[in-house]
């Protein structure tokens, strides 16, 4: 399937405010409402529209920290890369691991309550991940641009 302009609309609109309803949604990008909600279910079936989360604030959740850890296996074995992926994403803290070209073999996004809470968090889990064989910690001073919305 192509997205033409108004799937594109439709995209947008749903990434800011994925909670409203279809009349609203329709009116947005100038559509009728069944017509809108085809468009959204065939969107959805075609996998262009994966899920609808909440988007839960960290700071009011008790976890304004943020840390980018890079890490560095080891080795570059099959076997090691599946066993870090398969334990990385069993560690809460981690929100996202990116395997990585350069330097660093992955990059990890952590959030945590503050540097004391990060610590327990890198003794606790990130130092027993399998293959690890150097870290490095940036930690984030302050977030100056965020966003979940893809440019469509």
């Amino acid at each position: 399937m192509t997205l033409d302009e108004t799937d594109r609309r439709i995209l947008k609109v749903l990434q800011r405010k994925g909670r409203m309803s279809n009349a609203e949604l329709s009116e947005h990008v100038n559509l009728s409402a069944s017509a809108c909600h085809r468009r959204v279910q065939r969107l959805e079936t075609d996998g262009y529209i994966r899920d609808y989360v909440a988007l839960v604030d960290a700071r009011k959740m008790g976890l304004p920290t943020t840390v980018f850890v890079e890490i560095t296996l080891s080795t570059q074995a099959d076997d090691v890369l599946d066993a870090f992926e398969t334990a990385v994403q069993r560690v809460p803290a981690v929100l996202e691991c990116h395997l990585m070209a350069g330097t660093a073999d992955y990059i990890l996004k952590v959030i945590a309550q503050d540097t004391e809470d990060f610590a327990r968090i890198h003794r606790q889990y990130l130092t027993r991940l399998p293959g690890v064989a150097q870290m490095q910690s940036s930690f984030a001073l302050r977030t100056v641009f965020k966003t979940t919305a893809l440019p469509v």
